[in-house]
């Protein structure tokens, strides 16, 4: 989760990481079956226009490209915030084993705050999810970029 804090903090353009300020401060890193980092992902919804542009869903392309293939079986995913719906339904069907998330988001949250997609029984894959990680440094960096 510390790493995941690193992303959120600094984004992967560490060269010029103001040019992401605007985003809001997610950080993703996913992590091969051997345990070691695939990919990283920042929130770059404003940086690029993208609405699919979330941390967890370019840490997952990246680390899909990285491996040669869309099933992301053995893999871990940790993330600084809950994942919301659309998140949460890449993860689900890249078939990550593991989510690990820091901060709970009531609002948006779909691993067991608002909904519980990751670990809905009438889907054909769902991974193992440890929420409240780090919450409280989590938290605080959302907290900081909405005041």
């Amino acid at each position: 989760m510390r790493r995941a804090l690193e992303v959120a903090v600094t984004g992967p353009d560490v060269a010029d990481p103001s040019r992401q300020a605007d985003d809001v401060p997610v950080g993703a890193v996913l992590y091969g079956p051997d345990g070691d980092e695939l990919a990283i992902g920042r929130n770059e919804r404003e940086l690029t226009g993208d609405p699919t542009a979330h941390a967890e869903v370019l840490a997952l392309r990246r680390g899909a490209e990285r491996l040669g293939r869309w099933r992301l079986d053995g893999c871990t995913l940790v993330v600084t915030l809950e994942p919301c719906t659309m998140c949460a339904g890449a993860l689900v069907l890249s078939r990550v084993s593991t989510v690990v998330f820091g901060a709970w988001e009531p609002k948006t949250g779909a691993a067991g705050s608002l909904w519980d997609v990751l670990r809905d029984r009438r889907l054909n894959h769902r991974p193992e999810v440890y929420g409240g990680v780090l919450a409280t440094e989590t938290g605080t960096v959302m907290r900081a970029f909405f005041r």
